[in-house]
């Protein structure tokens, strides 16, 4: 297939300085960042992606993107880290046992460091993350592993709530895949795959099921996330080039992070600790609410009101954190129309969603609603 629009590109952001940093976590994983600078400033914005994607869902040259709009607001220092999740890292597509836990732990404190070693330690930093990246960090957070001013969090953080057909899914497909196929991961690629390949085969199978639309691609990421014909997204939201470039847009995963998801539903819909017995996470919590009413930094939980992967999670953790500890400072924001992958790639989401932010982030940059000079 030929490609519309360069894989890892970063034209999409202008007028900055672009730099990548990398950083070796505790446990030995190189993790890396972009950094788009036009100036030094005192609020500093970095942004996290989910399970699959990377940076590249906040840099997209097809739309005006999150980290160009965050510019044009006065955050001209914005940072984009790709962890252990990944698609611009290998290690989805290796049999491994990494949980959120690891993320927590390891992953997102390192990110913090290396940017306070980068910009100094007077700088305002904020969060903006997505799906199971605003599910890590926010364990992170509340586990008491990162100190940062604010953060808006996108789909999941604390208590997810899937539909009940991921549930099932979620039971099923890694026992499918692993056991019975051999196959170490899944992918929205496998449509491109060789003709008789098990794994086009299996893509085949699945388009069977999806008639919303011939993107095969996109018929995978419904099976991959979610409930729903799509899943991750509203069709109409979507450019068409944005459409077409999923399979680069999401990567490929193993499937020990569903897992974990699963093992916290389990558990009462609370996030809890994957493998609350092994020594390298003892000083996690094991239910990352213990500490719910000593976190003081602000969270905006946001989500899409069709959101179809995560449901109400984020609703349900927003009404759990204010009966735990009233007076909290935390606020909730339901986006209109919008799903759970379309608040930041869709085509008008610069006028659409980003504007809903603002609020929140010159309140807590100190603002009053006005921008840096």
């Amino acid at each position: 297939m030929q490609r519309e629009i360069p894989l890892y590109t970063t034209s999409g952001v202008t007028g900055a300085a672009i730099t990548e940093h990398q950083m070796v976590t505790d446990d030995m994983l190189t993790l890396s960042m972009l950094r788009f600078c036009k100036r030094p400033c005192d609020d500093v914005v970095v942004i996290i992606h989910g399970l699959t994607t990377s940076s590249d869902m906040f840099i997209m040259p097809e739309h005006r993107n999150l980290v160009t709009w965050l510019h044009a607001e006065g955050f001209t220092d914005v940072f984009t880290f790709d962890f252990r999740m990944s698609n611009r890292h290998i290690y989805n597509l290796e049999p491994h046992r990494y949980s959120m836990d690891d993320c927590a732990l390891y992953d997102h404190p390192k990110a913090i460091e290396t940017i306070r070693d980068l910009v100094g330690a007077d700088k305002r930093i904020h969060v903006i993350c997505h799906c199971l990246g605003s599910m890590s960090f926010v364990m992170s957070l509340f586990a008491k592993k990162v100190e940062v001013t604010s953060v808006i969090a996108n789909s999941v953080t604390l208590t997810p709530n899937p539909p009940k057909w991921s549930l099932v899914k979620g039971r099923i497909f890694p026992f499918l895949l692993e056991r019975v196929f051999s196959l170490p991961y899944v992918s929205p690629r496998w449509p491109l795959f060789p003709r008789f390949s098990l794994q086009r085969l299996l893509s085949g199978g699945v388009s069977l099921f999806h008639r919303e639309c011939d993107e095969p691609g996109c018929h995978m990421l419904s099976l991959m996330w979610g409930t729903g014909w799509p899943a991750l997204y509203e069709h109409e939201n979507l450019a068409a080039v944005t459409h077409r470039r999923g399979g680069d847009l999401y990567g490929g995963t193993s499937l020990n992070y569903h897992r974990h998801v699963l093992k916290m539903v389990g558990a009462g819909k609370r996030a809890v600790k994957m493998y609350p017995d092994k020594p390298e996470h003892a000083s996690l919590p094991d239910d990352y609410l213990k500490n719910a009413r000593e976190i003081e930094t602000p969270v905006l939980f946001m989500t899409g009101r069709n959101n179809r992967v995560f449901a109400d999670s984020n609703i349900i953790t927003y009404q759990t954190l204010k009966e735990i500890a009233p007076g909290n400072p935390h606020e909730l924001l339901i986006i209109e129309g919008y799903g759970h992958q379309d608040p930041f790639m869709g085509e008008r989401v610069a006028s659409e969603v980003f504007p809903q932010f603002l609020p929140f982030l010159n309140k807590h940059a100190g603002r009053n609603g006005a921008k840096a000079a």
